[in-house]
């Protein structure tokens, strides 16, 4: 992809939300000789480098996948190691947040994380929640289609309890109960690692989303791949369906 610096982006045709798969870091880690936790832990620069530049660009969401429901799954050492890092990054970055005016949510099944992640996940929340320059989210024990069915339940619990009947339910009233109800959708989704594919992420949200995927490892991706995804979102023609006239 041909180098693109900021000057080279409409201001004016920037997404507000953008969502990331931060996807290869094991892989990274396994092509270099070493143990995948360590491709977890240089994907930390390239997490430093992606908020930095959505604040800096003026962006006003960014979503990170930073753990699936699927990756419960993984080795349990695994899973372990990826919970220590997370809290210890949490641990670290809290200031660097807050200095920066970023605001941290996280979505998910965040019953299923351990206590003290839970625990410091909640603080950082609460410290960090006056930032007005960008809200950062952490898709943590996530899955679009856990996220749907959770929706799906409250909302046939509120109908049940006579909240409002069948018939008023809408796609308005269905975000509502989603995970992401605080959140608009995103209009530009990257995706690393040169997987085609969502993974379970934001199933419901990216119905026009436009897709950016690049050949790079997570842990390499810096700002001027930042820059190379938002260029391709501008060059393209968003429709929604309908034909636009010319």
């Amino acid at each position: 992809m041909e180098a693109i610096y900021p000057h080279q982006l409409d201001p004016t045709r920037l997404p507000q939300h953008v969502a990331i798969i931060m996807d290869g870091n094991g892989r990274w880690a396994q092509k270099r000789g070493k143990r995948r936790i360590e491709g977890h832990r240089a994907a930390l620069t390239a997490v430093r480098e992606a908020v930095e530049t959505a604040a800096e660009l003026g962006l006003r969401y960014l979503t990170l996948y930073a753990f699936s429901t699927e990756n419960w799954q993984r080795p349990p050492e695994e899973v372990q190691a990826l919970m220590q890092l997370l809290e210890e990054v949490l641990v670290h970055e809290e200031a660097n947040l807050i200095q920066k005016e970023v605001t941290l949510k996280v979505i998910g099944s965040l019953e299923d994380l351990p206590p003290a992640v839970r625990k410091r996940l909640a603080l950082a929340q609460q410290r960090t929640r006056y930032g007005q320059r960008l809200i950062l989210t952490l898709a943590l024990s996530y899955g679009g289609r856990q996220d749907i069915l959770q929706a799906v339940r409250r909302i046939a619990q509120a109908v049940r309890e006579g909240e409002f009947p069948p018939e008023a339910i809408t796609e308005t009233l269905f975000r509502r109960f989603l995970w992401t109800a605080d959140l608009p959708d995103p209009e530009l989704l990257i995706r690393t690692s040169g997987e085609y594919r969502l993974s379970n992420f934001l199933l419901w949200e990216c119905a026009y989303t436009e897709f950016v995927f690049l050949p790079i490892f997570w842990p390499d991706f810096r700002r001027e791949h930042f820059y190379q995804a938002l260029w391709e979102y501008q060059r393209r023609e968003r429709r929604f369906g309908q034909v636009l006239s010319s």
